[in-house]
């Protein structure tokens, strides 16, 4: 099985929130800080939705890395991949995405992302707005739960069946 087909069939799994993730966030923080400092222009941030308090979600951490641009970050694969970190090219214009340990069962996400983009912007942003509208948040966690059941071997179709829901989220902030 290819990485591609490895990265869209895994289960999607939605759980409670777990208090460990931040702590699981500031470990590897303090991993990637070491090993790939000198290309972090804009931060190591824990995005996603283990980064709300309170949201079931993915018993993954989705880490957003800020670079420079991609291609001058490439120079760090090697550092990341000392870290367990496996490169898995996805939206390969918008970002380089690794998972630890393997596609086939991730404990992390890591996405590089140069500063300066969209991609970047709207990731630090969405957990924001669900950190300040409870609300919102609980109704994402309902249609998070949904799709997980509806895709639960396609996380492709999982991720594609939120973006309308992050789209209007972002849309409504002014992201």
């Amino acid at each position: 099985m290819s990485t591609d087909e490895q990265v869209a069939n895994e289960p999607v799994w939605i759980v409670p929130y777990d208090p460990a993730w931040p702590a699981r966030f500031e470990a590897e923080k303090a991993l990637l800080e070491q090993a790939i400092g000198p290309w972090v222009t804009g931060g190591i941030h824990h995005v996603g939705s283990t980064a709300v308090p309170g949201l079931a979600a993915k018993p993954v951490i989705d880490i957003l890395v800020g670079v420079k641009d991609l291609a001058s970050s490439r120079a760090c694969f090697g550092k990341l991949a000392a870290l367990g970190y496996q490169y898995a090219p996805y939206r390969t214009d918008e970002m380089h995405w690794f998972c630890k340990p393997n596609p086939a069962h991730r404990t992390h996400h890591l996405h590089l992302v140069a500063t300066g983009s969209r991609r970047y912007r709207e990731e630090l942003v969405f957990p924001d707005i669900l950190r300040a509208r409870p609300d919102l948040a609980q109704r994402y966690q309902a249609l998070k739960q949904k799709l997980a059941s509806e895709h639960h071997h396609d996380r492709e179709a999982y991720t594609k069946a939120k973006q309308a829901f992050i789209a209007g989220a972002l849309a409504s902030d002014g992201a």
